[in-house]
């Protein structure tokens, strides 16, 4: 299934945790990292629990997330607090390669056999550029066996922080060339390893057009969701990352096209030759609509 919308949520934050559920967003990401002061990580973790408690997996109308701190800094005290709430994943911030996603998997097992978790049931989101020898290690997830890894995303403000940088933005305000070959890495090493693309955040939550238009770029270079940092942006990302009704109606000619003409590897449609390739393609987008309709019903 795949998972458009992921929208960070305070843990520490009683109204945000309070209007979460009607966002509308593919995964929550029930956040106990960046978004909250050292000073109340504690109380985040009570209360991502509890929202975790109140809402059994049979009753989620979004998937929930929870991004921990990083395996060398208090990561087993929030796994510890909240993988008996049953998360549908861990989001993992500033891994240096596929190993530490092992390293989480195998403390995941060991919980889940504590609290009573079907096993295999937390699955792993890491954010694989955050530190200056990740984006190196990326090729190695086309290689790694990861049941629990649904996808890989990316992030540009720590990965600056790290390598020392006043900016991850070129002279146009778009991506400067080291974060550039980051996003691109990460995106190929998804697709390497068969998991989801997750594209970044998009900082200026204000500014509609520019996200729904950044989005469709990324969604046409193979990215198949992206970070949410505000509830406003949850339908623009839905909307970007589902085919449209364009995409829809011409996918459903094409597999017409070679329904028409059984067992042929080529076809032609409004002058143009189609092969295999083209079929696979509109086959997927006829799956994803049907995925994302039964979402809305």
């Amino acid at each position: 299934m795949n998972l458009r919308s992921w929208l960070f949520i305070p843990g520490d934050s009683d109204k945000k945790l309070g209007k979460a559920d009607g966002a509308g967003a593919d995964a929550l990401i029930l956040d106990l990292e960046d978004s909250v002061a050292p000073a109340n990580k504690a109380a985040a973790r009570q209360k991502v629990r509890a929202f975790l408690n109140q809402r059994p997996a049979e009753r989620r109308t979004s998937q929930l997330w929870v991004r921990i701190n990083p395996l060398d800094n208090d990561a087993l005290i929030d796994l510890a607090a909240v993988a008996g709430g049953a998360p549908d994943g861990i989001m993992l911030p500033k891994i240096d390669g596929p190993t530490d996603v092992l390293r989480l998997s195998h403390h995941l097992e060991a919980l889940e056999a504590r609290d009573g978790v079907p096993a295999g049931h937390i699955r792993i989101l890491p954010v694989a550029t955050e530190t200056p020898v990740a984006p190196l290690r990326l090729a190695e997830f086309a290689s790694s066996k990861l049941p629990r890894l649904i996808g890989l995303t990316w992030g540009a403000e720590d990965l600056s922080a790290a390598i020392g940088a006043s900016t991850n933005l070129d002279e146009k305000g778009e991506w400067a060339l080291t974060y550039r070959f980051a996003r691109s890495s990460m995106l190929l090493a998804a697709k390497a390893a068969g998991v989801q693309a997750i594209d970044t955040l998009y900082v200026n939550f204000r500014d509609a057009d520019g996200l729904r238009q950044s989005c469709r770029a990324a969604a046409k270079e193979g990215f198949t969701g992206r970070i949410a940092i505000h509830p406003d942006q949850v339908t623009t990302i839905n909307e970007a990352f589902a085919p449209s009704d364009e995409d829809v109606a011409f996918a459903k000619r094409v597999v017409a096209a070679f329904e028409a003409q059984s067992g042929a590897g080529t076809v032609g449609l409004d002058g143009k030759m189609l092969d295999i390739p083209h079929l696979k393609q509109a086959q997927q987008v006829l799956a994803l609509h049907e995925q994302y309709q039964r979402k809305k019903g």
